[in-house]
């Protein structure tokens, strides 16, 4: 504002700078002072291009803010930028350095890019719609296998149908919905990249930890209704050890749909791929096929529909029978490991994809 009063341009009343401004660039001066000479340029100008309703054009407005510049003000900023700036050694050797200057530290950008993830994502994971679904889901296959006999051979298959769905359900939700993470978010992550805002890492784990929260309320309400009304191993430790299965599998998926998404940043392209990723994985999942071919055998290890199925037979039926359809019912350790290998293994695959798109 200080500048504009020098060149003799000037609010006549309070005036919020902004609308100074714009005023000023469109020729509106009936509430600012401006000099002598563009006034009589206003009054002795005749084409329209010079003046619109007795005020001065924005043609002539910026020919002349120019002029003003030019013959005012520019020739001793030019003289400023020519004077050298004392620089002492520590500064100097900051900005020469080629590593990176973070304003804060990496715990600090976690912190805060997890809240805003959270708060960001909370009413999409958790719209009425979401869990309209997964409640009337979880009330049809509560009626469906309502207080189904686990301890007859009959009653047993039944209720094995029943866990070979969840392990499809909750892997299926999960990898669509983190399919769209990153490339939906692709323009905002490289803009705010390219001013350092925040490490790589920072945002990664952020991304990835602030979705479990959202990602575990509902797989809880849809067993607490599931559990009970199928009439499921009625225990204390079955049931924890179910939810904790139930969980793994989430991330599982989860992490799977996340390095889709990083790899192909393409949302098509992406949706396309896992779609043929979970079909195979859920058919190579042990309910369907017992023998699969030796070819194809090795699917099987890489699906966590198919581990989460067996650990899930497990936990239900080990104190029954130590065989059920061929798979002996030991202590689950063997899936655990591979569940906690994928957990891990995907969101690694994801990270590297994104550095290697330099965002």
């Amino acid at each position: 504002m200080d500048y504009f009063s020098s060149i003799g341009c000037s609010p006549l009343i309070a005036m919020n700078p902004a609308e100074f401004l714009l005023d000023l660039a469109n020729g509106n001066i009936n509430d600012i002072s401006i000099p002598s000479e563009l006034e009589d340029k206003v009054q002795m100008g005749n084409s329209e291009t010079e003046t619109r309703n007795g005020k001065p054009s924005p043609t002539v407005m910026h020919e002349y803010l120019v002029e003003a510049y030019e013959t005012r003000v520019a020739d001793n900023e030019k003289k400023k930028l020519m004077v050298p700036i004392p620089i002492d050694e520590e500064f100097k050797s900051k900005v020469s350095s080629p590593m990176r200057e973070w304003g804060t530290s990496w715990w600090e950008q976690y912190s805060i890019l997890f809240w805003r993830g959270l708060k960001e994502r909370r009413h999409d994971y958790l719209s009425w719609l979401r869990i309209t679904q997964v409640v009337a889901t979880a009330l049809i296959l509560g009626l469906l296998w309502w207080q189904s006999d686990g301890t007859t051979m009959k009653g047993l298959q039944d209720q094995s149908g029943l866990l070979f769905f969840i392990a499809v359900f909750w892997g299926f939700f999960p990898v669509f919905t983190a399919i769209f993470t990153f490339p939906q978010e692709r323009a905002m992550i490289s803009k705010e990249r390219a001013v350092d805002m925040y490490k790589l890492s920072a945002y990664f784990i952020a991304r990835t930890t602030s979705d479990l929260p959202l990602d575990l309320f509902l797989p809880i309400v849809f067993l607490l209704v599931v559990y009970f009304m199928a009439g499921l191993r009625l225990s204390v430790g079955p049931f924890f050890l179910s939810m904790l299965t139930v969980f793994l599998c989430i991330i599982a998926a989860q992490g799977l749909g996340l390095a889709i998404g990083a790899t192909l940043m393409d949302v098509k392209k992406a949706t396309t791929l896992a779609s043929v990723t979970v079909m195979t994985f859920m058919l190579a999942g042990g309910f369907f096929i017992k023998r699969v071919p030796e070819f194809a055998s090795w699917i099987r290890y890489i699906s966590f529909n198919y581990h989460t199925y067996r650990l899930l037979l497990k936990v239900q039926y080990n104190h029954i029978t130590p065989v059920i359809n061929g798979m002996t019912l030991d202590n689950g350790l063997t899936e655990v490991v591979a569940l906690v290998v994928m957990v891990f293994g995907y969101r690694i695959l994801a990270y590297l994809s994104l550095r290697r798109m330099r965002l």
